[in-house]
């Protein structure tokens, strides 16, 4: 049987999110490998979610291009970056909530490669008028992942459908971003 690094960590996503306090016995069984060998390629559970961590980031960065951020109005930038995440959100609603990758002074620079991203998509809709000035482009961005975190979270526990996830979390997210004209 091959061995696909991809699909393992998936699958050790997508039961992390559910399970946190999944064994490694468990972790194998759901990718569908022996705990040998989810052993002989993750030698221990912090080698395993940085393995998570690298593959997250790879993915956020991948979906931040194929949204073309500086593309068009920066509404419509959200709406594609969000469609773009959503088959990475099981991965980051587990990355999201894993404190050991945000503590100290270990944190992985790709995270604010992201960061500075995000937040520059939010300042370019400040700048053009069409987001909200009192709210930082910091906390929108914080917000974004928020919303994408919990949004992941719902639809794997099947509380939201999946082909709902876009169009709930941009529009939520850009209902309490959108500048309003004073009336």
């Amino acid at each position: 049987m091959s061995f696909d690094r991809d699909q393992v960590l998936r699958a050790a996503a997508d039961l992390l999110t559910r399970k946190a306090t999944a064994t490694t016995e468990e972790v194998a069984r759901a990718a569908g490998i022996s705990r040998a060998t989810l052993n002989r390629h993750f030698p221990g559970r912090d080698v395993l979610v940085r393995a998570l961590e690298d593959l997250g980031i790879a993915e956020c960065e991948a979906a931040l291009d194929a949204a073309r951020l500086a593309e068009g109005t920066a509404a419509d930038a959200v709406r594609r970056l969000v469609r773009a995440l959503e088959p990475c959100t099981s991965l980051l609603a587990f990355l999201y909530s894993e404190n050991q990758l945000f503590e100290g002074e270990g944190q992985h620079a790709g995270w604010s490669r992201i960061d500075e991203r995000l937040t520059a998509l939010f300042r370019r809709g400040q700048a053009d008028g069409e987001f909200r000035i009192d709210l930082s482009a910091v906390w929108l961005t914080e917000a974004l992942y928020g919303l994408l975190a919990a949004g992941g979270w719902a639809v794997i526990e099947g509380r939201v459908a999946r082909n709902d996830f876009t169009h709930m979390i941009a529009e939520l997210l850009l209902g309490g971003t959108m500048r309003r004209d004073a009336s």
